[in-house]
């Protein structure tokens, strides 16, 4: 039997892209939902969701004072009041034409359905030989510590059954990364059963509109995320880029 789903797009400072996305997918699936959760952009980010006076598109503004990328997925999956719900991106990078695929994989059983990049070259080579790095060296402190991994943990565009997760999410919202990048990397960390995960390859795209707002902070929260030595390393990122990782992180001051 075939599920309802959520699609559950972050954003801050989207004008320029939002009400072409959320056509875009109402246009493809009129049934799906979409909720736009907004880190308190300062543009007119809301003003174009509510213009589309589209029943099943919501934009939530988020908490001022609990922003994150991270915080805005993982609410925003606890919200859902459907079967499933998806994150994706709100800059195009993630193909619409992707969606209906992966819905399909979750209607066939699957908990987790992640886009699985065929490349990753569309962010440059710079940042897609990073982002391959980073993989490999999460991948190897989730099999130390015992956890599933996934053919991509870097995905920025997965679906999961909300019944699965959210109690994971709720249980262990204190202990995640909230203003990172990296959702699916908490999930799977923080899930204590192994779950039937099953893929959908697609082309990554380039960014349609407005600036990506990736800074230096993002690899210091990705490699957070990996234990002990994970934060070793982000510490030694922090001093690389000239961040002040203890304002950060104020609790792991001594």
């Amino acid at each position: 039997m075939s599920g309802t789903c959520t699609i559950v797009i972050p954003t801050y400072n989207e004008e320029r892209n939002v009400a072409n996305m959320a056509r875009a997918i109402r246009e493809a699936y009129p049934g799906y939902k979409i909720l736009f959760m907004d880190d308190n952009s300062t543009d007119g980010t809301k003003a174009e969701v509510e213009a589309l006076n589209d029943p099943l598109t919501t934009i939530y503004v988020r908490d001022p004072d609990a922003r994150g990328l991270g915080a805005s997925v993982m609410q925003g999956f606890c919200l859902a009041d459907t079967d499933y719900a998806m994150c994706m991106d709100c800059d195009f990078q993630h193909p619409i034409s992707a969606l209906g695929g992966i819905v399909a994989q979750m209607d066939a059983g699957a908990e987790l359905c992640v886009g699985w990049r065929n490349s990753r070259m569309s962010m440059g080579f710079k940042r897609a030989a990073g982002s391959e790095l980073v993989e490999v060296f999460c991948k190897f402190f989730f099999m130390i510590h015992g956890k599933q991994t996934t053919k991509d943990m870097m995905s920025g565009l997965f679906a999961l059954r909300c019944d699965v997760f959210r109690p994971v999410i709720e249980k262990n919202w204190d202990s995640m990364e909230l203003r990172g990048w990296k959702v699916l990397m908490d999930l799977m960390k923080y899930s204590e059963r192994k779950v039937d995960v099953r893929y959908y390859r697609y082309d990554f795209g380039i960014r349609a509109e407005g600036e990506s707002h990736l800074n230096p902070k993002v690899p210091i929260m990705t490699f957070h995320q990996l234990w002990g030595f994970g934060k070793f390393t982000a510490k030694v990122i922090a001093k690389v880029y000239g961040v002040d990782y203890y304002e950060m992180y104020p609790s792991e001051k001594k």
